[in-house]
């Protein structure tokens, strides 16, 4: 057999089995440098306290309520985020994806969801403050319109922070959405229109069964990034509201005990892992009940 044999053509060109290894084996290279290495140092740092056993930071993290409260204000954190991205990058997505009929002004709409992005997170966080502050333009509207008797505490408070990372990472979701609704034949919802179906039961029955994985995957992507996110909490909440990101900066950059903030950042990593196969685990009973309910 020559060595053309065992060559694949990948894009009209002939690639042989030697040269697809080596191809391979820069991404696989590049993975265990920049990310398995660091990872692992990292793990091996938690188990390496600066006094006590090997697992005194992981013991020291179990026994104190203080850090399963940060943990758990960071996770509702993520949750609120997501479901409020969730909601209003929905809606969005669908709009420029069904309504919007003109190419012209669809790039458009795509090019203001993604403009902030090419902007700093403090940037974007100072321009809330500036908006939630007591004179800010809210307060200022509510007063106008007569819906509070007072500027209300919107600035450094758990709903400042909440809104203020939606607004960041609610194009992450439009962006994902978007293409999953976009693979949606129009026709499908022809035929559930001709069939009698409101738009109401179209939408239910057609559209968003199918847009589940954009769902899915929009979820993942803004739930990570809304629990690792630093800047915009920091901020935002002035330093009054402490999540995993900032006590992991803490632990770092002031009281240099890396071996600690290392522990945070696993179990951080163990929490997030865990919630995401939970989720997909989910979705998939989800999808399997939805499959069996068309079958019969």
């Amino acid at each position: 057999m020559s060595k053309q044999d065992n060559a694949a053509p990948v894009g009209g060109i002939a690639i042989s089995d030697r040269q697809s290894f080596a191809l391979l084996g820069g991404a696989v290279l590049f993975m265990l440098i920049f990310f398995i290495g660091p990872l692992l140092l990292v793990l091996w740092a938690s188990f390496n306290p600066q006094s006590g056993g090997h697992l005194a930071n992981y013991a020291a993290i179990a026994s104190d309520d203080y850090y399963w409260g940060v943990l758990l204000s960071t996770l509702k954190l993520g949750f609120w985020v997501t479901l409020l991205s969730l909601i209003l990058g929905y809606v969005i997505a669908y709009y420029m994806t069904f309504h919007v009929k003109s190419q012209f002004w669809s790039r458009i709409l795509y090019v203001v969801i993604v403009l902030p992005l090419f902007t700093s997170s403090i940037v974007r966080s100072f321009g809330w403050i500036i908006m939630l502050g007591r004179n800010g333009l809210i307060n200022e509207s509510l007063l106008f319109l007569h819906l509070a008797d007072k500027p209300q505490q919107l600035l450094y408070s758990n709903g400042g922070v909440i809104v203020s990372l939606t607004y960041v990472l609610v194009p992450f979701m439009i962006l994902t959405l978007s293409s999953a609704l976009q693979n949606i034949s129009a026709s499908l919802h022809e035929a559930a229109h001709d069939l009698g179906a409101s738009n109401l039961v179209t939408f239910f029955k057609v559209t968003l069964p199918l847009s589940v994985p954009g769902v899915i995957a929009g979820s993942l992507i803004v739930f990570t990034l809304a629990i690792s996110a630093y800047v915009t909490p920091s901020v935002m909440s002035g330093g009054r509201q402490m999540v995993m990101p900032s006590l992991i900066y803490d632990y770092y950059m002031v009281q240099f005990n890396f071996s600690m903030g290392a522990a945070l950042s696993i179990v951080l990593l163990i929490s997030t892992l865990g919630l995401i196969s939970a989720y997909m685990l989910l979705f998939r009973h989800y999808a399997a009940g939805a499959s069996q309910g068309r079958v019969t």
